[in-house]
């Protein structure tokens, strides 16, 4: 199972079981919550009743009197009353009245006068000073149940004087809309809240997973020996993690480079040094001056040779080691060509070779680094001048395909030979000039190819169909 399923699932599960018993006391609570707040009410109706039938049952009459008449009135009144939208449209209290023996003297439906309630706890408590409540069925067998609540009926005159007992009755069911209503309302709110919990879960799980897949497949490119950026500063354990994986690649992959370039530079400096050594011990000797200047100039070409290579190497160590831009701005693709095109007027006279521009005419912008693009770019030209012979033609043209841009620089040499045409972009590796025979360093084009995997784009050398090798950078608009 994957992590950010477990974190979620982890997350959900402590959160629903709380949500669920939180849930299931509530509802638990509802309904013996309501009946408390009925029978706080009946008890405070019991007693208000009794103290206004105690004057009725002092005078022997209970059943016909005042007290009697203003109950039945009651009874039939219509409250149209809408509690929680639902409608009460009668009273459903009902009164009866026992004496000092527990006999039913009035019953307010009634149905039970002249029988003997005094074992029931409503009654029995109250005859002997105490709180009587009781709940009993609606009738034998039934599951519904009524709720008695008994006051004491005081002698008006000599209020410690018990004249009987006042009960108080309301069906339990009549209740029983409102406990469902408060049960659903609390399921209702209870899956919103595990709803917008899951939400919550998921959305810290994503925002967790999120940086851990970022550090995992940084680590992976990293072994897979790729250069990437490290993942988005981050202010948390993730974000120092990120950060010590990427200290740490710095060192090791610093430590491999110097080695690897160590390695090369001492390779490419042996030819260089072993002909400037030469050189230089036969200048120890007497020579004519013809030979004099020849072995000079040898070791001017060496050192100028030594130079080139180590710039480049520099140049080419500085964008490999970066792993990607340090800086991104928008560039205009045809202005840069057209840069490059007047810089390089004054060799182009000098060597007797004639620029062509193709396709500068609309805008192409990409975003990256201009300086590097220019240097690139200067490198493609460098090659093309040197492979053209006197009279020739260096075409430099920029084309736009879908949703990337090709920079492109065509010479009018004698192309790259099949043999070379795999080897072209490795570090170090040259072809001799047409006119010369000498080599450049080899470094050129791998620094256009880092150029272009900087800014999410490739480069190419091939040879044109029309004569001469084609080079160029393709680029993301």
């Amino acid at each position: 199972m994957r992590l950010g399923l477990r974190l979620f699932l982890g997350f959900f599960l402590i959160v629903g079981l709380a949500a669920f018993f939180v849930m299931r006391v509530f509802v638990d609570e509802v309904k013996p919550g309501v009946r408390q707040a009925m029978e706080s009410t009946l008890v405070d109706t019991a007693n208000v009743l009794a103290a206004m039938a105690a004057g009725d049952l002092k005078a022997g009459r209970i059943a016909d009197g005042r007290f009697a008449a203003d109950l039945a009135r009651v009874r039939r009144r219509d409250p149209q009353a809408s509690i929680w939208d639902f409608p009460k449209r009668s009273i459903e209290y009902r009164v009866t009245i026992t004496d000092v023996r527990g006999i039913v003297v009035f019953d307010s439906e009634g149905r039970d006068l002249g029988r003997d309630n005094s074992r029931w706890n409503d009654v029995y408590r109250t005859l002997r000073g105490e709180y009587g409540a009781r709940s009993s069925p609606e009738a034998p067998g039934s599951e519904r149940t009524v709720m008695h609540v008994a006051a004491p009926v005081l002698d008006p005159d000599a209020p410690g004087i018990l004249l009987g007992v006042l009960t108080v009755a309301k069906p339990n069911h009549s209740l029983e809309p409102f406990i469902q209503a408060s049960q659903r309302s609390i399921l209702r709110q209870g899956a919103w809240l595990v709803g917008l919990s899951a939400l919550v879960g998921l959305l810290m799980t994503g925002w967790l997973m999120r940086g851990i897949g970022r550090l995992n497949r940084y680590a992976q490119a990293v072994a897979a020996g790729e250069p990437v950026p490290p993942p988005p500063s981050r202010r948390d354990e993730i974000g120092d993690l990120g950060r010590a994986l990427e200290d740490m690649r710095r060192k090791l992959e610093g430590k491999a480079y110097v080695e690897q370039y160590v390695q090369s530079l001492t390779h490419e400096m042996k030819s260089p040094l072993a002909a400037i050594r030469g050189a230089a011990e036969l200048l120890q000797e007497p020579l004519p001056e013809a030979e004099r200047q020849r072995f000079a100039g040898s070791i001017r070409e060496q050192q100028a040779r030594l130079t080139e290579t180590i710039d480049k190497l520099l140049a080419l160590a500085e964008v490999e080691q970066h792993g990607w831009l340090q800086r991104r701005e928008p560039v205009d693709l045809a202005a840069l060509l057209r840069d490059a095109a007047a810089a390089l007027e004054p060799r182009l006279a000098a060597d007797g070779l004639q620029l062509q521009i193709e396709g500068t005419a609309g805008q192409a912008t990409v975003r990256g680094d201009a300086f590097l693009l220019r240097q690139a770019l200067a490198n493609l030209l460098d090659n093309a001048l040197a492979f053209s012979p006197p009279g020739g033609t260096v075409v430099l043209g920029l084309d736009v395909e879908g949703d990337r841009a090709r920079l492109r620089v065509r010479d009018s040499g004698p192309g790259v030979p099949e043999y070379a045409a795999t080897r072209v972009f490795e570090r170090f590796y040259s072809l001799p000039r047409p006119g010369n025979g000498q080599r450049s360093s080899g470094l050129g084009l791998p620094f256009v190819r880092e150029v272009a995997r900087l800014h999410g784009g490739e480069a190419w050398l091939r040879n044109h169909e029309a004569g001469g090798a084609e080079a160029g950078l393709s680029l993301p608009l």
